[in-house]
């Protein structure tokens, strides 16, 4: 069976910059979503989520806005917003799972509230042409609490439904709940997709034997960490090419390159250096020992020397 390959939108890495470097050095991805609008109240859009989804500046096949929000006003004017820019779909995220979000009832904190979830929908649909698709937990505190929700969205035209195979207060710890996740599939007839720990060839193609139904599989955090991933698996092959590291070097040069030049001062481009190789140190033969070399690098010079002696090493492996 033919599958499409999603990149999942983490906020602080997976912007224009790091999505055009990524399709261009690794493919893979047949569509990226971005990184969610939140409006905190303020009907107004920020420069960053405006420069991140302006269509000249994506060149990647495909691209989907996302919105975080409990307001069924904020919905709206984000929806006539991403409309007036080009896009058809925007995705609610009902998956959020960190306490700043879920306190206040947004992200995977709203998913107990399947009122509010109708009201929103229902105005949504009533008043727009948008098409709405979601990003959803199991639940906050079980992951039963998806299933009070199956039946209000059964009344709209959902375009898709991608569940993250967790509930919100585990964050990303534990392991994924592959029955409940089945449990999903059995209690509604909405198109769903799989998001949660696909991290290698081989967990995919177990996740595939496990769901035969699921056409559609989002990858988050193993994009970051194995940026090979998604291609690989669109190759049915473990073997990564001969020159990986300097593949991956011109990547990582590219996105440093253009995040110091959007960002002030060494401070902002090593904090966001740092997030990356939180993730890509894991793909390294030690990642403790990668990560660590990266952390010490007290300016730009020491850390652009730590990049060149780390990759310097992985290919004399």
């Amino acid at each position: 069976m033919s599958f499409t390959l999603l990149s999942s939108p983490l906020q602080g890495f997976t912007d224009f910059r790091f999505r055009n470097a990524f399709h261009d050095y690794f493919g893979g991805i047949d569509t990226f979503y971005a990184p969610y609008i939140r409006l905190n109240g303020k009907l107004k859009i920020k420069g960053s989520y405006e420069r991140d989804l302006l269509i000249e500046n994506n060149t990647v096949p495909e691209i989907i806005p996302q919105i975080m929000t409990n307001d069924a006003e904020e919905f709206l004017y984000v929806t006539k917003y991403v409309q007036g820019l080009g896009y058809k779909e925007l995705n609610w995220n009902l998956g959020c799972p960190y306490p700043m979000v879920t306190k206040r009832g947004m992200g995977s904190g709203l998913i107990c509230n399947p009122e509010k979830i109708n009201h929103i929908l229902e105005r949504v649909h009533a008043e727009t042409d948008i098409i709405v698709s979601m990003k959803m937990r199991m639940g906050y505190d079980n992951p039963h609490e998806i299933l009070d929700v199956f039946p209000i969205l059964e009344k709209y035209p959902i375009k898709s439904i991608a569940i993250h195979a967790r509930i919100g207060k585990q964050l990303y710890k534990g392991g994924v709940d592959l029955d409940s996740f089945q449990r999903c599939i059995d209690n509604t007839k909405q198109k769903l997709y799989y998001n949660g720990d696909i991290t290698s060839v081989a967990q995919f193609k177990t996740l595939q034997e496990r769901f035969p139904s699921i056409d559609h599989w989002m990858i988050g955090r193993g994009l970051i960490a194995d940026p090979f991933l998604p291609n690989m698996i669109k190759n049915n092959t473990t073997e990564y090419p001969k020159d990986r590291w300097t593949i991956f070097s011109a990547f990582h040069d590219r996105i440093f390159q253009e995040y110091d030049a959007a960002l002030s001062g060494p401070t902002p481009i090593k904090m966001k250096m740092l997030g990356f190789w939180e993730f890509f140190s894991k793909s390294f033969d030690n990642p403790q020992k990668t990560y660590k070399k990266i952390k010490k690098a007290g300016n730009v010079k020491a850390y652009q020397q730590a990049v060149t002696e780390i990759l310097k090493a992985e290919r004399r492996l």
